[in-house]
């Protein structure tokens, strides 16, 4: 088999969690490696499918293309779906077109293993030990320690700027 049909990534046991997809061969930066495959559902749907689920459920195959659009991969879903999410990422995904690709952000070498950040979003709702439930296991240098989007800081006070007392 050539190297151009010979696939990008298989999946296997991951470190990170679970089953990951690890590069077959070289993966040049700004490779398109994947498209993100499954059934293509409504919000509403996605949450009255999984709304079994207790919340301290973190596995779920759901992506969010838009504000009408998820992607379920737990259904006719692709090898994509075992793509980890990492910290500090080797791919990102790509939206175009309400389609989901995964491409290289830089040259991945044969046997790494391919993660993107996922960047859940928070929720007013979500639990308090949310980032538990999410946690991170990418084992990268500056790992955030949650699959979440980070949180936001509280606004620093501006200062009260202190009038200077004008002597007459």
């Amino acid at each position: 088999m050539s190297t151009a049909n010979k696939p990008y990534f298989k999946v296997r046991r991951s470190r990170v969690h679970g089953k990951g997809a690890f590069a077959t061969r070289k993966i040049r930066k700004g490779t398109r490696i994947t498209e993100y495959l499954g059934d293509r559902i409504s919000h509403k749907e996605a949450d009255e499918r999984y709304d079994s689920k207790t919340t301290d459920d973190n596995h779920t195959f759901l992506f969010i293309v838009d504000r009408g659009i998820v992607i379920d991969a737990g259904v006719d879903g692709n090898d994509a779906r075992f793509i980890n999410h990492g910290c500090d990422p080797n791919c990102e995904s790509v939206t175009e077109e309400r389609r989901v690709f995964i491409e290289a952000l830089r040259t991945i070498q044969p046997g790494e293993e391919l993660k993107y950040d996922y960047s859940i979003g928070r929720d007013d709702s979500d639990p308090a030990n949310v980032d538990e439930i999410f946690a991170c296991r990418c084992g990268a240098e500056k790992c955030r320690g949650t699959m979440l989007w980070p949180a936001k800081r509280p606004k620093k006070r501006k200062k009260a700027k202190r009038k200077k007392a004008r002597r007459a």
